[in-house]
């Protein structure tokens, strides 16, 4: 046989060569998911998906599978839609409805009713406002989105390198009255806090204390004390969640997927620090109360004797008497409020507060040592993030704008101590029950088109709701649908707490790239004319009015360059420091605007007097005169809804905002449960809406960077307390109808019932198409629906009633409780439920249930007792008056109390609404003398 060619045998040996690496490789990974990317470089294959071409050089070294692999670009977030096989069906029902909606009420205005053209005009023009306000608030719920973070990528990114690269985050908690906001929940608040799982260097807590309270004062330093021992614990044992009266009172098994020998031990012994931590705090009020005592009397006796040896009469020295005042555990006055009030120590009239409550911590980790007895921290790090407590200062005089003010104190206050690029906002009432939340939401902020994002809205979830959450406390509706809904077009709304901000964006300035919509639905849009932020930070540094004229967005007030800043130079300087440490790693060609790797890696440098100094200035009450500061910079003022303004303002510049959805809840909080509780926080965002309405925060105003869908959503923000109105005059039809033996339609005939019944269908199968890409139950969805029709008959009407008059003839109402009852039952979590406290708000809902009830007695004797009965609109009239039933359910039920103990003040008025609305009756339709003569 003929042997071989060299150039053959060596093709052959080759080919042989690479079989091998082949079946070696398919068997090394036949157990594990097969490897594209290693299979493509030990192959060299030249076919499917990530094809590459090789050079047929063999000389050639080829580059390694290590170097090619070497810390790939990861993205940080990924959007998913919904699945077209909700969201079609869905868009299309809206089509229908809204098709369907436009021939009904053109057939109702064609065929009006001449026997009762009164009734007939009311109920066409509320079902003319009802179409409008259901088409502002579906419009902006066409493209819901989901989205989702990758945690893993996040720290290859970030923290590979052992030290954390990651940007600082400030966590800002407000509190105002400890007799209303306990300090033992504003403590577990703080405590969830300190124990983040958060590189504990780049973490600063911020609380402000309104009041100016030392017993919140000295709540937190008992709660930095029990820190000491409870965050090591919780990072030793990965504890979930790290609020310790949630942790403790929790059903679930502790000990299960625990698997460290001593976690029973560790467990037992925090236990019971922790039930002495909280009677440490129960009895703050007394400790306080005897310490100031004591420190009275030893003044008084001091300044006696001092008075007695500089004065011979003794007279003299019996009228010496100090003023009972408020000491602090190292006998020094309280700068703050007093127990008993005097100037310069009272709510509205006291000195600006600072204190360190735990210090900066070390930059590398700090491990714990054996305790023998107690808790072994060998190997877990035991540092606490810097903990700040601010209290403003307070004069008379001074308009110091209630929590948006308090906000933009602790703003200006940590950009001098800590200077973190983003800002957590958190009500002292809502804890951190998801440690990873801060990651979570980093995630969106570093990923590439990061640097557009203005702040990272968390859903808001709550504990302590009745398990039927008879008053639609959790709102799922909104939080899990509109708000979701938003995520689609420009973001969704700032709700006020569970928010991380850029602390550039709230500084007032553009974006660093924003999009301009034109047309009239905004189906025309081109790259606005921004300034980059290098200018627009040059700008602010020389102060200059001549540098405004450079602003190529003098169309819109939202759009010029915030300059007003105050006269603290180092809080200018802070700005560009926050805007360069905000960026997003410049790790890929996509990202823009970014930053170096390793760029903040150094170690925060130590607070010294002058920088304590500096940040006590920022939050004196005179500081923001004469500057943009609730203007256009930080929170916005003029609103009771301060942060819903904020968030418009930041959009109206083009920023966007993200909706975090996590798998674990972020954040918990409370709520109210209590009808009266409930109507009366229903009624504060009512009235902030009705005053944005009236204000130039309206969306009619915006500019051509907002989108139109989301220009819609703000308007309806602002529009919807007006459908109280119609709603009220709706809701009182189908009594009218029943009392007048008349109805909204000259006849209930085919036509009219094939409307209702395709608009009825349609609603339904929206409803249930919302339920499944929104993931709320149905008996959520009933709910919300019956406490729109609840609070939209009282706390809406009245907060259009209070903004009607606060505008027009600048009169300010205060709707407040008049009477209460208290709860009988301390042991039951639920007790506040049955608790009945009388409202000017119930009586409007409570005329109506009345009225509709009375109504269909009425309505039926008269029926049944008839010459000749009209059945049909006996039927329709009844129909209806149920369906209002229905809604006002709850309510009804709220005034019953528990087990239908019903206080007097309900008798009283259903007694008078039931005589008052009879009368009516019959002064308005007299009955028949129907009498034969004999």
């Amino acid at each position: 046989m003929a042997s071989s060619p060299k150039g053959v045998k060596k093709a052959t040996r080759r080919n042989s060569n690479e079989s091998d690496r082949q079946v070696s490789l398919l068997t090394s990974n036949s157990k594990t998911d097969f490897d594209q990317q290693r299979w493509l470089f030990e192959s060299k294959g030249k076919y499917g998906i990530g094809n590459a071409c090789w050079q047929d050089d063999d000389n050639k070294d080829p580059k390694s599978v290590a170097e090619f692999m070497d810390k790939p670009w990861k993205p940080l977030t990924r959007k998913t839609s919904v699945p077209a096989s909700v969201l079609s069906p869905y868009r299309v029902l809206v089509a229908i409805r809204l098709v369907t909606q436009f021939f009904f009420l053109s057939w109702r205005l064609q065929n009006p009713n001449l026997d009762a053209m009164w009734l007939w005009g009311v109920s066409i023009s509320c079902e003319i406002w009802f179409a409008i306000s259901w088409l502002l608030d579906q419009l902006p719920k066409l493209n819901p989105i989901n989205r989702a973070t990758d945690l893993v990528a996040l720290k290859d990114k970030f923290e590979s390198t052992g030290r954390s690269d990651l940007p600082g985050v400030d966590i800002f908690i407000s509190t105002a009255d400890p007799d209303k906001e306990p300090p033992l929940v504003t403590a577990n608040t703080i405590l969830s806090i300190l124990a983040v799982e958060y590189p504990i260097e780049k973490i600063s807590i911020y609380i402000s204390d309104d009041g100016g309270a030392i017993l919140t004062f000295e709540a937190m330093a008992e709660a930095v004390s029990f820190g000491n021992l409870w965050v090591p614990f919780c990072r030793k044992h990965n504890i979930e969640p790290r609020n310790p009266d949630s942790y403790f009172t929790q059903k679930t098994d502790p000990t299960k997927n625990k698997k460290r020998p001593d976690f029973v031990k560790d467990h037992r012994w925090i236990k019971r620090e922790y039930d002495e931590f909280k009677v440490r705090i129960n009895g703050l009020p007394d400790v306080i109360r005897k310490r100031c005592e004591k420190y009275d009397r030893k003044e008084n006796t001091k300044d006696k004797n001092v008075s007695r040896q500089k004065s011979d009469s003794s007279a003299s020295a019996e009228t010496v008497q100090n003023s009972k005042a408020t000491w602090m555990a190292d006998g020094t006055h309280w700068p703050g409020t007093w127990l008993n009030p005097v100037a310069d120590h009272k709510k509205g009239d006291h000195a600006g507060i600072i204190q360190l409550m735990s210090k900066v911590p070390e930059t590398e980790p700090v491990m714990g040592t054996e305790d023998e007895g107690k808790l072994d921290f060998t190997d877990v790090d035991v540092r606490l993030p810097m903990f700040v407590y601010v209290s403003r200062e307070k004069r008379p005089g001074y308009d110091h704008e209630k929590k948006a003010g308090a906000m933009n104190s602790l703003v200006r206050a940590s950009a001098i101590l800590s200077n973190g690029p983003f800002i957590l906002n958190l009500d002292c009432d809502h804890y951190i029950y998801n440690s990873m939340a801060i990651r979570e939401g980093m995630c969106f902020m570093m990923d590439r088109g990061g640097d557009r994002i203005c702040f990272i809205q968390f859903p808001q979830r709550f504990e302590g709701i009745d398990p039927s959450d008879r008053y639609a406390n959790h709102n799922t509706v909104f939080f899990d649908g509109n708000m979701r809904a938003l995520d689609g077009l420009q973001g969704p709304v700032y709700v006020g707490t569970g928010t991380m901000f850029r602390r550039y964006a709230l500084y007032g300035f553009s974006p660093p790239r924003a999009t301009e919509y034109s047309g009239i639905v905004g189906q025309r849009k081109k790259p606005a004319a921004t300034l980059s932020p290098s200018v627009s930070l040059q700008a602010v540094r020389n102060q200059n009015d001549d540098l405004e004229s450079a602003s190529p967005n003098e169309d819109h007030p939202d759009l010029n360059l915030p300059k007003k800043f105050g006269n603290s130079t180092m809080f200018v300087d802070s700005i560009a420091v926050a805007e360069f440490q905000g960026r997003p790693l410049a790790d890929h060609v996509s990202v823009k605007n970014g930053r170096p790797a390793g760029a903040l890696l150094a170690p925060r440098p130590p607070l010294d007097a002058p920088t304590v100094a500096e940040a006590i200035g920022v939050i004196s009450c005179w500081y923001e005169e004469n500057t943009e500061w609730g203007e256009r910079i930080g929170w916005i003022y003029g609103s009771v809804t301060e942060d819903v303004v904020t968030g418009y303002r930041m959009h109206n510049r083009g920023w966007r905002s993200i909706y975090c959805i996590t798998k674990r809840d972020a954040f918990r909080g409370t709520a109210p449960i209590n009808l009266t509780d409930r109507l009366h926080q229903v009624l504060r965002w009512a009235t902030g809406s009705v005053e944005i309405f009236f204000s130039k925060n309206n969306a009619f105003l915006a500019s051509s960077r907002l989108k139109f869908l989301q220009r819609i959503a703000y308007l309806n923000v602002g529009i919807y307390p007006f459908t109280s109105i119609f709603l009220v005059a709706y809701l009182f039809l189908p009594a009218l109808c029943m009392f007048t033996g008349q109805f909204i339609v000259p006849n209930i005939d085919a036509t009219f019932l094939t409307y209702l019944l395709v608009m009825t269908i349609t609603l339904c199968l929206i409803s249930l198409l919302e339920v499944k890409w929104s993931g709320i139950a149905l008996e959520e969805w009933w709910r919300n629906e019956q406490f729109w029709a609840i609070g939209g008959s009282s706390a809406h009407l009245a907060a259009v009633i209070q903004g009607l008059l606060k505008v027009t003839a600048g009169i300010e109402i205060s709707f407040t409780l008049t009477s209460k009852s208290a709860a009988e039952d301390e042991d039951d979590i639920y007790a506040d439920l049955y608790v009945v406290k009388w409202s000017s708000l119930f009586v409007m809902p409570l005329t109506i249930c009345i009225t509709n009830i009375v109504a269909l007695i009425m309505g039926t004797a008269r029926t049944l007792f008839s010459v000749i009965p009209q059945w049909n609109k006996l039927v329709g009239g009844a129909f209806f008056s149920f369906w209002v039933l229905a809604h006002m359910y709850p309510f009804m039920k709220g005034l019953m109390g528990r087990k239908g103990k019903v206080t007097t003040i309900i008798y009283v008025w259903a007694g008078i609404l039931s005589i008052t609305v009879s009368l009516l009756w019959i002064s308005i339709s007299p009955p028949d003398d129907t009498t034969a003569k004999i």
